[in-house]
């Protein structure tokens, strides 16, 4: 029989640390990402889960450790570098441009790649998360769910090798959750994506791998089924 040959994963990190002032944000942590699955990142509040993803993201440079992705060192690439390359991350506060319509917000985004029909591909982008009847309103008038909506929209509209979500459904009604949650189903094999996700519920419908961080290190990795049941996972984090 032959053997089983693995693919690499599509992002991988070792030994991944930052530290301010002696205080340890991140510590040691190993994490892998393979391609074309939803992997999510949860912990309580102060685990280091918004101080990892800005590692990820080149937002901050790490004190120690490397990252890998697609197969090559992007460590010490700044973050539109990586952007680049295929990774984008959207931010756990809205960073969308307030005094711009909805419309010139996404086709800003796909701009940047050097698109052609640049019209279609933003009211496309757009309809896919349900804000297309918006696209003439000045997003800072948008309601707090529907900036989290946009913010997806001109991520995906980069059409990312990896999307990282922070927090995306923080602001969404429970039928724009799961308007979000077919949506994730939809972009995937094709984008693999991290989510940052505190809502329970989303987490479990939709993660083929979850990663639980606790006071900056890694408490356990694997299948929804096996953190639910895990003994220290509900003690630090699910309550039992």
């Amino acid at each position: 029989m032959a053997a089983m040959i693995l693919s690499a994963p599509l992002l991988s990190a070792r030994g991944l640390t930052k530290h301010y002032d002696g205080i340890k944000a991140v510590e040691t942590v190993d994490f892998d990402l393979t391609a074309g699955q939803v992997h999510a990142l949860i912990g309580p509040n102060g685990a280091g889960k918004t101080t990892f993803v800005s590692l990820l993201s080149g937002r901050i440079t790490p004190s120690a450790g490397t990252i890998q992705f697609d197969g090559a060192d992007i460590t010490r690439l700044p973050a539109h570098s990586r952007v680049a390359r295929g990774i984008a991350y959207t931010f756990q506060i809205t960073s969308i441009y307030a005094n711009l319509p909805v419309f010139d917000n996404v086709a800003l985004a796909i701009q940047r790649q050097g698109s052609t029909n640049l019209r279609a591909k933003t009211m496309a982008a757009l309809a896919r998360v349900g804000l297309d009847g918006r696209a003439d309103q000045n997003a800072g008038t948008l309601a707090y769910g529907h900036q989290r909506l946009l913010e997806i929209a001109m991520g995906l509209s980069m059409a990312p090798k990896l999307l990282i979500l922070d927090e995306p459904t923080q602001g969404l009604a429970n039928a724009e959750i799961d308007a979000f949650n077919t949506l994730i189903r939809e972009v995937t094999p094709q984008t693999t994506v991290l989510l940052i996700e505190h809502n329970m519920d989303v987490v479990m419908d939709l993660a083929d791998q979850i990663t639980v961080l606790s006071f900056g290190e890694t408490l356990a990795t694997g299948t929804p089924a096996e953190i639910r049941s895990n003994p220290a996972v509900q003690a630090a984090y699910l309550g039992g």
